[in-house]
């Protein structure tokens, strides 16, 4: 074991106005720190978090969803403890309090968006419990939409944001990255559409946070550069981030975007067939799993080519199988069709601590962490300040 794989485990234990905004890079001044509470670790989230809340602007219990018919559910129970400490020390601290709303059914969503009534009836039912609770604002967290669904989510938007905003308050939106075409395809499709409207959503949200994380696979020319030897699979290489907000910043101004980081990384199992390396991807790993899973297994973790931790190893149970998750054009010699691979790869406090010096290369507005709960890299608190 060397030195440095010893430390990670010590380290461990307003409407907007509606334009074009011009591309400029320039270190923001009052850079702002917010993070993600998981309702499913809450004991854990918010103890991690309350000594440390002087550190943040905002912080986001993940905390409601939503029913087919656009009901929201109070998942989290956010009148309950520990939330109600969270929240109590936040407003005396002066720290945003602006839980998130997640939905992901699609289907749900076309319905509910483009049926005026319900919709309606959905953005009345969101401010009522940003008023009831006395909430700074909401975090709209819409994935997964229809392409089909962008012009109706961009008037839930607009309606939304004059609502909160004749009440003094903040409307956040979450949205998904997107990489460049010319990354993203060989051959870029004449009919590409997204679900999200770049200039609706800078006009109407106050803030923009991008998840920029998960990319894996997702950029063909990274894949190129930095697989051609060995598996790439980053949750989130700092190239493809500055891809992500450069793209962003065409339509979404600076001083709104802020960019999603992860703390959290997966376990893969790899395959090959051919010159086309398949991800199946087994589950999402805290850093301290994935260190213990190291020191378990004999395996030293190391610095990869996305700055992020990742270490291999073979698995005596494992067989080649036919269905993968992801393929992607790279190849490498130590892996068979009959002998998968498996690679845990991940994001540690350096890695994030990255992150943090590009978000403030670029300008935006700062960063939201995704998640804390305790089982982050413990160092990261070294690097958020």
């Amino acid at each position: 074991m060397n030195k440095q794989f010893y430390k990670i485990i010590f380290g461990t234990l307003l409407t907007a106005v509606f334009c074009l905004p011009n591309i400029s890079f320039a270190t923001t001044v009052n850079f702002e720190y917010s993070a993600w509470l998981p309702y499913w670790k809450k004991a854990s989230s918010t103890a991690d978090i309350l000594p440390r809340l002087a550190t943040f602007s905002e912080v986001s219990p993940f905390s409601y969803t939503v029913k087919p018919n656009g009901a929201i559910v109070d998942t989290a129970k956010i009148n309950e403890e520990p939330w109600k400490s969270l929240i109590a020390s936040s407003t005396a601290k002066k720290v945003k309090v602006i839980p998130s709303i997640l939905w992901t059914d699609k289907e749900a969503m076309h319905k509910v968006l483009r049926t005026y009534t319900m919709r309606i009836a959905h953005e009345k039912a969101i401010v009522k419990i940003v008023m009831d609770n006395k909430f700074d604002g909401i975090d709209i967290d819409y994935e997964n939409k229809k392409a089909g669904t962008r012009k109706y989510f961009s008037y839930f938007l607009q309606e939304l944001s004059v609502s909160l905003h004749k009440k003094n308050k903040i409307l956040v939106c979450t949205i998904e990255p997107r990489t460049p075409l010319d990354s993203r395809f060989k051959n870029i499709p004449a009919d590409i559409e997204y679900s999200n409207d770049y200039f609706a959503i800078n006009a109407y949200c106050d803030r923009v946070r991008i998840m920029a994380y998960d990319q894996v696979i997702v950029d063909l020319q990274l894949n190129a550069e930095k697989g051609s030897s060995t598996p790439y699979a980053p949750v989130a290489d700092p190239v493809w981030v500055k891809k992500v907000v450069k793209l962003a910043n065409k339509a979404i101004k600076l001083n709104k975007i802020v960019i999603g980081v992860p703390t959290y990384g997966y376990e893969f199992r790899v395959t090959q067939n051919g010159n086309r390396l398949g991800y199946e991807r087994l589950r999402a790993i805290n850093h301290i799993d994935a260190a213990l899973l190291a020191l378990k297994l004999g395996a030293t973790p190391t610095r990869n080519s996305a700055g992020e931790l990742s270490f291999t190893y073979f698995s005596p149970n494992d067989i080649a199988t036919t269905t993968t998750l992801l393929e992607s054009e790279q190849a490498t010699s130590s892996i068979s069709s009959e002998k998968p691979l498996r690679i845990v790869w991940w994001s540690d406090a350096s890695a994030i601590g990255d992150k943090v010096a590009l978000a403030k290369s670029l300008g935006v507005r700062g960063i939201a962490v995704f998640k804390t709960d305790g089982g982050e890299d413990q160092s990261v608190w070294n690097v958020l300040k």
